[in-house]
């Protein structure tokens, strides 16, 4: 399925957190979302992540689990505890798939769990539908 900008409407307003400690998925993640005309940010670990979002609030994190220092787990955990940040969305974005894994995050606050290899076509529509759903809550 081709999929472009017009298919979203204008999301410029927005402003996405993707968090991996691999320079790669980081690139790959950013190409699939390209279609997109958000901005960016980036964070390689969990607690450049907190302080990424203590600096400035996504309207989304796209988030991996298995990274140095702070696993991912965690840092979902911190920012639903938090009163000011518990209203972000997440996804998560990650290689571990067991039902414990993908329950463990939703019961956490995950609003989607998409396991790697990520396919574009989930990829994006779970992003499309984010970005709908916080538009809703903004009406």
């Amino acid at each position: 399925m081709y999929l472009n900008s017009k298919d979203f409407g204008d999301l410029s307003a927005y402003n996405v957190l993707m968090v991996d400690d691999v320079p790669i998925n980081l690139l790959l993640v950013r190409k699939m979302l390209g279609i997109f005309n958000f901005e960016v940010r980036t964070a390689s670990d969990g607690l450049k992540a907190l302080a990424e979002v203590e600096a400035r609030k996504p309207d989304l994190i796209l988030l991996d689990l298995m990274m140095p220092g702070m696993h991912g787990f965690d840092v979902l955990a911190h920012l639903k505890e938090n009163p000011a940040t518990a209203d972000i969305r997440v996804v998560i974005l990650s290689a571990l798939n067991t039902n414990e894994d993908i329950v463990k995050g939703y019961r956490l606050g995950a609003a989607d769990f998409i396991t790697k290899p990520i396919i574009m076509e989930k990829l994006v529509n779970s992003v499309a539908t984010q970005f709908s759903l916080i538009q809703a809550s903004r009406k």
